[in-house]
């Protein structure tokens, strides 16, 4: 693969190839400038006051194959600052005790960004976790030369996802629960039905020490709500992101579980549904918000101006901070997130790349620093804003590795490739049923 500013000659046909990766490298500067440089975390946001958040670590992880790949730091060198990152990580106290880094293998939302240890009295989220096992295990399967440093990498990253346990974090259940507080043990909600939680479930059940038992999936799936909206078929979940994380590190194209063959679909076409879902409700607009329409929407968990009511135009409006936003039941207050909308590219690009092409117009910083600012909302008026509406003043960490690992798989396939070889998923998926296709 060639440098960052350029694209394969094949894929330069397209007159986005270019455009595309300048996003991607814009966005995965946040992973090489927002990283203590001592330990390898990641700052949740670009606020500076913020501590590491152990998703995001995760997400970096994953985007190194991208940074090799693309030219931006040799391989060598790489393998370097993941060792040094996953050292760290393995070496992170895990206790009880209230200011653990972490238990049971699993670890706290929040860290702090000199000494690794939970922040803000925050869970321990299976979630966050499973993000940065996926971004370790990214690691191990891509470097896979037989230098000390690459080895080490295989050997760390193998022994920091093999030491979760799994059947712990299920607190007796058939399920996994969301998480743990040593102050009054485990969250009362469990991972049930359609969203994110299905790469939890796939690294749970690839685990070769503490696995998940096949039923957990079957638990999880149980609750599925197959949907009928605007004429399209699909398993429903209303924030787009949950139609795409798992997908970042797994091509769902061709590969089905019990459910989808019952269905006669798998979860790529499903996540294709959903993006043109978010579309068709923009376009309808019931609740009058500005902007929206057929190159603008993007509903998800992000940013928003803040929690309160508003008079806008004669209409009381509820406006929310940071939320799960949904499409097309909710909540909505008129708040779009752009890298939603490029995180769908792999499924929908015919309709992305127009509305991203929209965004780019609209002075939202895509060829800035960090790429796309996270969300926006032109319903919201502000007076000191260069929009004149509300703008996110914040990058969060989370948000950029979609961008960079789904243009990635849109572009080269790369990330699914390399964990097409990773052995803990593919045991994960064929425990969970998934069969055809690739498998």
């Amino acid at each position: 693969m060639s440098d960052i500013f350029s694209s394969d000659p094949e894929l330069d046909r397209s007159p986005t190839a270019q455009d595309l990766a300048r996003l991607q490298f814009t966005t995965l500067l946040y992973y090489l400038q927002c990283t203590n440089p001592d330990n390898g975390l990641v700052r949740d946001k670009t606020e500076p006051t913020a501590p590491a958040s152990i998703a995001a670590i995760g997400m970096a992880l994953a985007t190194i194959p991208v940074i090799v790949e693309r030219g931006v730091i040799i391989r060598e060198l790489a393998a370097k600052i993941t060792g040094k990152r996953l050292r760290f990580l393995l070496d992170c106290w895990q206790g009880p005790e209230p200011d653990a880094s972490g238990y049971n293998g699993f670890f706290y939302h929040f860290l702090d960004m000199e000494t690794g240890r939970r922040a803000w009295q925050c869970e321990l989220s299976t979630i966050d976790s499973a993000f940065l096992f996926a971004g370790a295990l990214t690691a191990a399967t891509y470097f896979d030369g037989d230098t000390a440093d690459e080895a080490e990498i295989r050997q760390l990253a193998m022994a920091l996802y093999e030491r979760a346990d799994w059947r712990w974090a299920c607190d007796g259940g058939p399920t996994l629960t969301h998480g743990w507080r040593p102050e009054n043990g485990f969250i009362p909600y469990r991972w049930r039905g359609y969203d994110e939680g299905l790469l939890l479930y796939l690294l749970g059940l690839g685990s070769p020490t503490h696995p998940l038992p096949p039923e957990s999936y079957t638990a999880y799936t149980e609750s599925y709500e197959w949907k009928t909206i605007y004429g399209r078929e699909l398993l429903y979940s209303g924030p787009l992101f949950t139609h795409q994380l798992s997908h970042m590190w797994v091509d769902f194209r061709g590969i089905r579980d019990v459910f989808m063959r019952r269905h006669d679909s798998d979860y790529f076409e499903n996540s294709r549904q959903a993006t043109f879902v978010q579309q068709e409700y923009a376009i309808r607009n019931p609740m009058g918000f500005t902007g929206y329409g057929e190159h603008c929407w993007g509903f998800t968990a992000c940013d928003g101006p803040g929690w309160g009511k508003r008079e806008i135009n004669g209409v009381d409006r509820e406006i929310f901070d940071y939320i799960a936003r949904g499409a097309p039941f909710g909540p909505d207050d008129g708040t779009v997130a752009p890298w939603v909308v490029v995180a769908s590219l792999p499924f929908a690009p015919e309709i992305v790349v127009p509305t991203v092409r929209h965004f780019a117009r609209m002075n939202l910083g895509m060829t800035r620093l960090y790429g796309f600012k996270p969300s926006f909302n032109q319903t919201y008026a502000v007076e000191n804003s260069p929009t004149g509406w509300w703008v996110s003043p914040y990058h969060f960490g989370i948000d950029q590795g979609p961008v960079v690992l789904m243009i990635e798989n849109y572009l080269t396939g790369l990330l699914w490739n390399i964990m097409r070889r990773c052995e803990p998923m593919v045991s994960g998926l064929r425990r969970a049923g998934f069969s055809g296709g690739w498998l």
